[in-house]
């Protein structure tokens, strides 16, 4: 969009005030105190989790080549400095072995295309924390459109979603005395104009909805205090959130309010002149984008206009007056196919550019609005790999686009999309030897016939005898789509040693469209679990691996899908790594964010919704008797979106039946588990540690000391 970015809510906001509401089960639940999150036992607890499971893994042979290659590959100057276009200028955050916090900073077009471009720094998040004695982790900035003169610099403490906002001024470098600026928390705040913005606080209970998002939405003048800031919208305490946002196209802009009364709802209005004029918008349709005063709207679900059905995952577009009527006036721009699916859609100065997944592989096409009708073009990308738009220009037709697969390093390339003009800027190194590796895309039938795409990478010398050790990850949630990734680390620690990595793109994701999504919504949510039983049982009978060299991985919401699958199908695994994972889903809606995620999961205190949910909440349905892998739970202290509480009490209630596992809680790094590149490289050896000693993978000596190393 031109300047104004998808504003898609995250899966993390404020913490509730249900934080500590009790629900039926709680009187039941005599773990409830981990869910305490600073509280002096529970960390207590945790910390001598820590120590055993820090103490066998790092003394597993594999952990310090591991760990020192994955610090060396994520420090590296080698990396690619993605840029962010604003202004006519490249802006870049970068961390590095000598700025573990990270540095802020830009540099003009032309000088990007240098090897070694000069940055200029504007700041130094290591020397601020330093000076504020504060554990600062970047959380983003948003600068002031069309002149990019004033930033807000939003800094976190430890890698929570909790921030604090400070406005920036680009001429001085330096935080503006009096000008806008937030305390921790997870309130809302964007420009509206050179002396205004758009304010949601979220620091008490009567600020925020049930999911600790902003409910009011305020205009904060330069020169008042915050609670003068006038209200303009208010949602209801039940929705997700309420916020304000000023979108631009060209010169032109709307001042636009958005509630989401559900995570996957949306109410769109206009702010005009002291009033809000609601938009004729399905409320499962996203509002993708503005040009040249059409407005783009992606459909969720099939819409009847004016006795015209617009289908299902098609984009379609009109006038932004004529959606103030009872009709509004569209043109479908683009329908993907039974197997495809819109992956993003950006905007530069005059085109739409839409990123189409066909059956899990990426192509690029150019929209043009000519004459009143939509211009179709297909975009000279490279093929047979993932792609992403990394930025977009207003003020041109510029764009960045980042290229990869699995055994292909990211190149970035720059293009124009008027032209159809592509040139590679950079690209990563090779950091593990693909000499001989491979790549194959099978399909598994789930239980209800459904075909289930998957991705094997195989490491030279394959052979499919089912002694393989095998890494299978999934995240099945939120339509969020799976596609391949280049990881240097997972090439090094896993594939170079051995092992097999297999993705598996399975229901609960968007790789088909809304469609594949909502096959798992609510009281569908089994077919995911069903899905990934169906890729491990179809690994298994092509003797890729089998149930002694299984693992399953997955985070936040696919930490909840690898716990309900190894609670259900514990004979086909041996090695389960769940990470900041949900597990008590009786309380989820209580702690945290969780509320915002019901039109996911459903409700648990509505019997009918619990009556499906309790089937395979992974707290609820272990079992003292049963015979699980050896499993691996991860999560941190600061994460303030999924509650560290579900980890530590399904490890304590796990432990408490006798079953055997590991446990490790990072102190702080928020819902990434890592606030920094240090701890990025220290978890995932600890992980690859123990994926070798559960997995049976051989290597023992070091293959990075080989031909890996060159591509550093």
């Amino acid at each position: 969009m031109k300047h104004c970015r998808h504003l898609l809510l995250a899966a993390g906001v404020a913490a509730s005030p249900m934080l500590m509401a009790q629900s039926e089960a709680a009187a039941d639940d005599q773990y409830l105190w981990l869910e305490d999150v600073e509280g002096p036992n529970a960390l207590a607890w945790a910390r001598g989790q820590n120590q055993v499971s820090q103490a066998e893994l790092e003394a597993h042979p594999v952990f310090e080549p591991i760990h020192r290659r994955a610090l060396e590959i994520l420090t590296s100057d080698d990396r690619i400095a993605y840029p962010s276009l604003q202004g006519g200028m490249i802006y870049n955050f970068w961390r590095d072995a000598d700025h573990v916090r990270g540095l802020w900073r830009r540099t003009s077009v032309e000088d990007y295309r240098n090897e070694d471009p000069a940055w200029d720094v504007l700041l130094d998040l290591d020397a601020l924390a330093e000076e504020e004695d504060e554990n600062w982790v970047w959380a983003g900035s948003n600068c002031r459109y069309p002149d990019y003169d004033r930033c807000l610099v939003s800094l976190s403490i430890g890698g929570a979603d909790a921030s604090v906002t400070r406005e920036w001024d680009m001429e001085t470098r330096e935080f503006v005395d009096g000008g806008f600026a937030l305390e921790e928390s997870k309130s809302s705040i964007g420009w509206r104009d050179r002396d205004s913005v758009f304010y949601g606080p979220a620091f008490t209970p009567e600020q925020v909805t049930d999911s600790g998002y902003p409910r009011t939405v305020r205009i904060w003048r330069r020169g008042t205090e915050p609670d003068q800031a006038e209200i303009v919208f208010e949602g209801e305490q039940g929705d997700v959130a309420s916020f304000g946002a000023r979108f631009w196209d060209g010169d032109t802009h709307y001042d636009m309010i958005i509630r989401a009364p559900g995570f996957f709802s949306r109410y769109y209005y206009l702010y005009r002149d002291g009033e809000t004029h609601r938009l004729n918008v399905p409320d499962d349709a996203e509002l993708a984008g503005l040009l040249d005063g059409q407005v783009l709207i992606d459909l969720k679900s099939d819409w009847e206009v004016a006795g015209t059905t617009f289908p299902q995952g098609a984009l379609v577009a009109g006038p932004i007056e004529s959606f103030e009527r009872e009709s509004p006036e569209l043109t479908v721009v683009f329908q993907p196919g039974e197997r495809a699916s819109i992956a993003s859609v950006s905007t530069t100065e005059n085109t739409v550019l839409v990123h189409v997944l066909d059956n899990v592989v990426s192509n690029m096409l150019r929209f043009t609005h000519e004459d009143g009708a939509w211009k179709r073009e297909s975009l000279g990308v490279p093929d047979l790999g993932s792609l992403t738009v990394v930025s977009t220009d207003d003020r041109s037709d510029r764009f960045y686009y980042d290229y990869t697969g699995f055994l292909t390093p990211s190149t970035l390339f720059e293009a124009d999309a008027a032209d159809d003009t592509h040139t590679e800027v950079r690209s990563e190194p090779s950091w593990f030897d693909a000499e001989a590796m491979e790549v194959a895309q099978y399909e598994a039938t789930s239980a209800d016939g459904e075909r289930i795409p998957y991705f094997v990478v195989t490491p030279a010398g394959f052979e499919a005898d089912g002694r393989n050790p095998t890494l299978l990850s999934a995240y099945g949630g939120f339509e969020v789509s799976r596609t391949p990734f280049y990881s240097g680390v997972t090439g090094s620690a896993w594939l170079e040693r051995g092992g097999v990595y297999v993705l598996a793109n399975i229901r609960g994701g968007g790789e088909f469209g809304p469609k594949w999504h909502q096959a798992a919504l609510k009281e569908n949510r089994q077919r995911a679990y069903d899905d990934l039983i169906a890729v491990a049982e179809d690994l298994i009978e092509r003797g890729i691996t089998s149930p002694d060299h299984l693992g399953i991985q997955g985070g936040s919401n696919g930490g909840l899908l690898v716990g309900a699958v190894m609670v259900q199908r514990p004979d086909l695994f041996d090695a389960v790594v769940c990470q900041v994972p949900l597990l008590d889903m009786k309380r989820y809606h209580l702690l945290l964010a969780g509320a915002s995620w019901m039109a996911e999961y459903g409700d648990p205190d509505k019997p009918e919704e619990w009556a499906y949910i309790s089937e395979y909440s992974p707290y609820q349905n272990v079992e003292a008797d049963a015979e699980y892998p050896r499993a691996f739970f991860t999560t941190s202290t600061r994460d303030d979106r999924v509650h560290p509480g579900h980890a530590r009490k399904m490890v304590a209630k796990m432990l408490d039946q006798g079953h055997d596992l590991l446990y490790y809680e990072n102190i702080e790094g928020g819902h990434g588990g890592a606030a920094n590149l240090k701890q990025r490289a220290y978890l995932s050896a600890l992980i690859y540690a123990y994926l070798h000693a559960q997995l049976g993978a051989s290597a023992t000596d070091d293959p990075a000391e080989g031909s890996a190393d060159e591509g550093a």
